[in-house]
C-alpha cells in the first residue's frame, strides 16, 4: 500500500470488491450498499492512524474486517424498514452472458441466505474470498478451530439444502 494513500482513492478503488463481499454475506443489493457505506464511514475517522502506523497494516483486510463487523452488528440488531408487498415488479431483461449462470447464482445465494450470519460470513470469506483459515479467524475475532467448525457445519447444511442436484449445479 503506498504511504499517504488518500481515503477517497482507497474507497473508490475498493468499493466494488467490498460490495461483492457484502452482497455474498447478506444476499440483498441495497443492504450490501448500506453495509459498504457504513464500513467506509467507520474507516474514515481512523484513516490517518491506519496509514501512519509503523507496522504493516493491510488496509484491505482491515476494511473487510470492519465490513464483517457491520454485517454481524446489523444482523444482531435485526432492524428492518422493509415492507412486504404482494406483487413483485417485472424483472429487468438479462444481459449478455448472464443466462447460463443466473440460475446457479440465484440457487447458491438462496442456499447461503439460509445460513446463520456467522456461518455465512465464514463460508463467504473462506471459500468465495479465498481467505486462509487464519485470515478468517482474525477477521471474525475467533480461533482457527472455531472457523473449521463453522465451515464444516455450514458446508454440511449447504449440501442438505442443495440436495442431490448440487452436482448438476456445479458442472461446467
Amino acid at each position: 500500500m503506498p504511504e499517504g494513500l488518500a481515503f477517497d482513492e482507497f474507497a473508490s478503488s475498493r468499493a466494488q470488491r467490498l460490495f461483492q463481499t457484502a452482497y455474498l454475506m447478506c444476499g440483498d443489493y441495497h443492504q450490501a450498499q448500506d453495509l459498504v457505506q457504513t464500513a467506509l464511514s467507520r474507516l474514515y475517522p481512523v484513516w490517518g492512524r491506519l496509514t501512519r502506523r509503523e507496522e504493516t497494516v493491510s488496509l484491505d483486510a482491515y476494511a473487510r474486517k470492519v465490513l464483517l463487523n457491520c454485517y454481524i452488528s446489523h444482523r444482531r440488531l435485526r432492524r428492518s424498514g422493509e415492507v412486504a408487498v404482494g406483487d413483485l415488479p417485472d424483472r429487468a431483461p438479462q444481459g449478455p452472458g448472464e443466462d447460463g449462470n443466473a440460475a446457479l447464482r440465484v440457487t447458491l445465494l438462496e442456499a447461503l441466505s439460509r445460513l446463520p450470519p456467522r456461518n455465512r460470513a465464514a463460508v463467504v470469506l473462506r471459500y468465495l474470498e479465498d481467505y486462509s483459515l487464519e485470515e478468517v479467524a482474525d477477521a471474525m475475532d475467533t480461533t482457527v478451530s472455531a472457523v473449521k467448525s463453522l465451515s464444516f457445519r455450514s458446508l454440511t447444511t449447504l449440501r442438505q439444502i442443495l440436495g442431490p442436484e448440487r452436482a448438476l449445479l456445479l458442472q461446467d
